[in-house]
């Protein structure tokens, strides 16, 4: 997927409203415990990575896609590098699929 800028925008909106977990063990608790409304997967992760969040994600009918490298989605968080996200306020990501889906 090219890069889009709108999303990468409210990414970085969701982060510093505090609405987002990082880091593979974070999103991975979190999705366990149901706190991710959506989980952002880097397409550069490993084969590894993306089966497991995708197939964590979608046993608990949380939704997930897989687009942007580990360096843009950290970028659009402010960190280095971050192969998953999750998001846990409702209203951003239900906003973020609608953008991610239409630019499809």
């Amino acid at each position: 997927m090219k890069h889009n800028p709108k999303v990468l925008g409210l990414l970085g909106l969701a982060m510093r409203a505090g609405q987002v977990v990082s880091g593979e063990e974070g999103v991975l608790a979190a999705i366990k415990s149901q706190k991710v409304q959506l989980v952002l997967i880097a397409e550069d992760a490993s084969q590894g990575t993306k089966k497991k969040f995708t197939d964590k994600s979608s046993y608990r009918d949380i939704p997930h896609r897989i687009l942007f490298e580990k360096e843009v989605l950290g970028h659009a968080i402010g960190k280095k590098t971050r192969a998953v996200i999750g998001i846990v306020d409702p209203n951003f990501a239900k906003k973020m699929l609608e953008m991610i889906d239409c630019s499809h």
